[in-house]
């Protein structure tokens, strides 16, 4: 089970994701982010995992995507903010080195 919802404020646009990121439901997620994008009119854009409860290999490539397409997240458990923090290091490696 996997759900993805936006919540809006003045300030920023927040991507909730709930549950299993598994495929199918990366490309839900890479669509709602491109449609999160667009018309952010000045507004910070976040990825909330902190209800996450499992992420597959598909999931880690999504969030890799994501994140090299200046993703910010919010994150939950350790185990999810060491991912983020892998992830995040592979992102900076110039492109012949992934």
């Amino acid at each position: 089970m996997f759900k993805v919802s936006t919540v809006e404020t003045p300030g920023w646009r927040k991507l909730v994701l709930e549950g299993t990121l598994v495929a199918p439901w990366t490309q839900e997620v890479e669509s709602a982010w491109r449609s999160a994008r667009e018309h952010l009119e000045g507004r910070r854009l976040v990825v909330d995992l902190r209800n996450v409860t499992l992420i597959s290999g598909d999931g880690e490539n999504t969030l890799f995507t994501l994140m090299c397409d200046g993703a910010k997240f919010t994150r939950g458990g350790v185990l999810t903010k060491h991912l983020l923090r892998t992830l995040a290091r592979r992102c900076r490696l110039p492109m012949t080195q992934r």
